[in-house]
């Protein structure tokens, strides 16, 4: 157990994986077999890791350049897994989508794009009420497959531990295919161009987003003509895709925390980029006191409730030597709120000299219920808020440093609106989350096509000098 923490000099307070458990923690379950649980928590620590930390390590310095503009990021994925969406299908076309982005959002900034999947271990989700009533049954919330069922039964919704061993082996396979796909050419810089050419044509918009396909077209034409070609430019078919997701079970992020043989230093092996949610993101919680003896990149969440003095606190807590590229803040505002709401963060966190990459998510701030009381999101208000982070970021002279998106490659109906005009009436259609609604394949495209031209136009925020 660790001592407790002291915010004003957190150096001081001594750090060890468990020391968490001696700090108030929220949206962990309580396991109704403790030794059941203490069990699987050894079973994992023998394990080997998911991710090595000199993968994170490169990660860390490629947000570092986020933070100067010298890069961009893209962070994508569904809401949460489920265990039953455990197909290469599914997992290559979240890769593919991931790559078809990235490509068209590279031309429009100039700069590399760091691809993030919220992938390979986003199976925890909070809740906002330890319980859900149906007709007047009440019964444990869902809290991800990680934790227990979706099913309405009593039954499914007990907090299970073996589900952590299934959310581990599910994992493994996952980035088993990922580091597949991104080193064996599928990933060949004039596939994922075609791909993109596919969507064009199929587009309502085709005329407007020919422009930018066509210059992009032409640029690898000049790169062939140099000589530049996938058989001696590695560079054309290969890539680097890292994995992310919410560090919400403590018991098993911790027994996933190993030590680095080369440094000496902890890091959390379940992800390379871990992040703290809107809701547990307290100084003095255990998800603050886990992340902070971790070497990893952290993210933040910052919601319209959050207060610039517990922000710049977090960032005191869990990056006290200022490195580039450990802290993202990742702003889910909402498109109504964040003109007004984010300027005095950006500026005080600049004001006091810290080194953070700055990331909007522009999902969880824009979530509706139509008549019928079904969640949705809309097109317009998710384009709306990115532009306005850019708005935010311009008027400040500061650097936006990417996206955060919550989507999938597969052609669902979640979100309405987009070149193809989804309503309401087409929610039913193919509803398929289990959480929260995410753009389909076509609306993250034009996501990235109109994020990119919006780029290209600002000539990616170049700062006054």
């Amino acid at each position: 157990m660790g001592d407790t923490l002291n915010i004003t000099n957190p150096k001081l307070s001594p750090w060890v994986p468990e020391s968490w458990r001696s700090f108030p923690v929220k949206h962990v379950p309580d396991y109704p077999d403790a030794n059941a649980l203490q069990a699987m928590e050894e079973r994992l620590r023998r394990y080997p890791p998911l991710v090595f930390a000199g993968e994170t390590r490169r990660l860390k310095e490629q947000l570092a350049a986020a933070a100067k503009g010298e890069a961009f990021v893209l962070q994508g994925g569904p809401c949460a897994e489920s265990f039953g969406e455990f197909t290469a299908d599914i997992i290559r076309d979240i890769f593919r989508i991931t790559l078809q982005m990235a490509a068209v959002l590279a031309f429009g900034a100039k700069v590399p794009v760091i691809k993030i999947g919220r992938i390979a271990g986003q199976f925890a989700k909070p809740r906002s009420s330890p319980t859900e009533t149906r007709n007047g049954v009440s019964l444990l919330s869902y809290r991800g497959e990680i934790i227990n069922g979706a099913e309405f039964t009593e039954q499914a919704r007990i907090p299970d531990p073996k589900r952590m061993e299934i959310a581990y082996f599910q994992s493994a396979g996952i980035l088993n295919l990922l580091r597949a796909f991104a080193t064996g050419g599928y990933a060949n810089l004039n596939a994922v161009h075609r791909w993109n050419l596919g969507f064009v044509e199929r587009s309502p918009l085709a005329k407007r987003y020919s422009v930018l396909a066509n210059r992009i077209d032409e640029t690898l034409s000049f790169m062939r003509a140099c000589g530049l070609t996938a058989e001696n430019s590695p560079q054309i078919q290969e890539t680097e895709f890292y994995t992310s997701h919410e560090a919400l079970l403590l018991p098993y992020e911790q027994a996933l925390t190993r030590i680095d043989s080369t440094t000496g230093e902890w890091y959390g092996c379940s992800a390379h980029f871990l992040w703290i949610g809107d809701r547990t993101r307290q100084p003095d919680g255990a998800h603050v006191e886990f992340l902070r003896g971790l070497r990893n990149p952290i993210g933040i969440k910052v919601g319209p409730t959050a207060k610039i003095e517990e922000i710049l606190k977090l960032i005191e807590i869990l990056n006290p030597s200022n490195e580039p590229g450990r802290i993202s803040l990742i702003t889910r505002m909402g498109a109504q709120k964040i003109r007004e709401l984010l300027p005095p963060f950006v500026r005080e966190v600049k004001k006091e000299g810290k080194i953070v990459t700055w990331l909007c998510d522009p999902m969880h701030g824009n979530t509706i219920s139509t008549s019928e009381g079904v969640k949705t999101r809309t097109f317009d208000a998710i384009l709306s808020e990115v532009i306005g982070f850019f708005d935010v970021f311009s008027s400040e002279n500061a650097y936006p440093g990417g996206i955060h998106v919550e989507m999938t490659g597969q052609n669902v109906t979640e979100c309405v609106g987009g070149a193809h005009h989804l309503t309401e009436a087409d929610l039913n259609e193919r509803y398929q989350t289990f959480c929260d609604p995410r753009l389909n394949a076509e609306q993250s495209l034009e996501m990235a096509f109109l994020v990119a031209e919006e780029l290209t136009t600002r000539h990616f925020m170049k700062l006054n000098k």
